[in-house]
């Protein structure tokens, strides 16, 4: 079996015709990543109008293996460097109110804490793991929305010993998004997202890359 055969074993059959527009390279980089997400575990943000932030949340979730992202908003557009192109390897959805996301995400069984500076929050180390989770992340000044914490089933912070008490929404989603996910992945594993959700992400993708090459050789003549 050579390389090509092997990496289309590891790929849906009906998928097979699309994948023939991505290079072997794009397509083991595309299945590797897969092979290390960690199902059951999301990160959500509100108040994408600060780009800057939201595209650095998504690069640590990224990062950390979290594959899907909720963004309140109806569109969006990274800040290149900040994000560094994460985006497109990411399950991103997007909706137009924090309860239809919120919604979404009960359907699916996954339990919600929101950042926010409580008396009471639990730290990341302490958030349950035992089942799905999303974790959500409001603005830079104005934090989580209300609706949000009525929401939620919890609220978690970084506990702070020093004279600062809050960090840039950014840097805490990063701090994190990277003890649960630690803890998200000792429990079920990485390499756990559904079939479906895998299938579906294969798809969208090779379909993304296909568009992409098409408009390259497009504009090359």
């Amino acid at each position: 079996m050579d390389d090509r055969e092997e990496l289309l074993q590891r790929v849906p059959q009906d998928l097979w015709p699309l994948a023939q527009a991505v290079t072997d390279r794009r397509l083991r980089r595309l299945l590797d990543v897969l092979d290390v997400r960690i199902g059951g575990l999301a990160v959500v943000a509100e108040a994408v109008n600060r780009r800057h932030n939201v595209s650095a949340i998504l690069r640590s979730a990224e990062a950390f293996g979290v594959h899907e992202a909720h963004l309140v908003c109806n569109e969006f557009r990274p800040v290149a460097g900040a994000a560094k192109g994460a985006q497109r390897w990411l399950d991103l959805a997007f909706h137009e109110t924090t309860e239809t996301c919120v919604g979404a995400l009960r359907e699916r069984d996954h339990a919600l804490y929101v950042c926010h500076l409580t008396d009471d929050a639990l730290t990341p180390e302490q958030v349950p793991v035992d089942r799905p989770v999303a974790l959500l992340f409001g603005g830079e000044l104005t934090g989580v929305s209300p609706v949000a914490r009525s929401l939620c089933d919890g609220v978690v912070k970084l506990p702070m010993v020093g004279v600062t008490q809050s960090l840039n929404v950014s840097v805490a989603a990063g701090i994190i998004l990277q003890i649960v996910a630690r803890r998200r992945a000792e429990q079920v594993g990485h390499g756990s997202l559904s079939p479906p959700q895998r299938h579906a992400f294969i798809r969208r993708f090779l379909r993304n890359e296909a568009r992409r090459k098409k408009a390259w050789r497009h504009l090359v003549g």
